[in-house]
């Protein structure tokens, strides 16, 4: 690697978890997420990379896991192009470029940030459109199986 990360981004739903909606009788929402996962995270910030969770949806399920992950940025809720600009305002007040980030995403939401950043991945389970981007790494994992955990677990071989 020329460049060394000093950042990492993930997507929630269909990498930090299975995709999957859940949803209770009484209409209570969970998710599910995968403890390697957060081992990752942990990892990250023994290395002195700082960590962010961008995501299209807005619930306080992800924002108790981003505190439990003691991630550094946690935006929810960026559609329509706001995944790339929540990655380009957390490099501004980092002083850093796109060409140290890293980031994993899984479907068509993540398409603008995973084509702006250098080091990007996708589960084995990402869409199509997803896995033909180019220079993108796909994973042998699954979302929500320890897909973040392969990428960080690659990233900081390289790094």
């Amino acid at each position: 690697m020329v460049t060394k990360i000093k950042l990492f981004i993930t997507d929630v739903d269909g990498v930090l978890t299975d995709a999957g909606m859940y949803y209770t009788e009484s209409g209570d929402e969970f998710k599910k997420f995968n403890t390697h996962d957060g081992m990752a995270f942990q990892m990250l910030r023994e290395a002195g990379i700082k960590t962010a969770i961008i995501t299209s949806e807005s619930t306080s399920i992800v924002e108790r896991r981003a505190a439990k992950l003691k991630v550094d940025y946690l935006y929810q809720g960026k559609r329509d192009g706001g995944k790339l600009q929540a990655a380009i305002e957390i490099c501004e007040k980092e002083g850093i470029s796109l060409n140290e980030v890293s980031y994993i995403g899984d479907d068509i939401n993540c398409l603008d940030l995973l084509s702006a950043v250098q080091y990007k991945a996708c589960p084995a389970n990402a869409t199509k459109t997803i896995k033909s981007i180019p220079n993108i790494v796909l994973l042998n994992t699954k979302g929500g199986d320890g897909a973040v955990r392969e990428w960080v677990e690659l990233l900081l071989e390289e790094n």
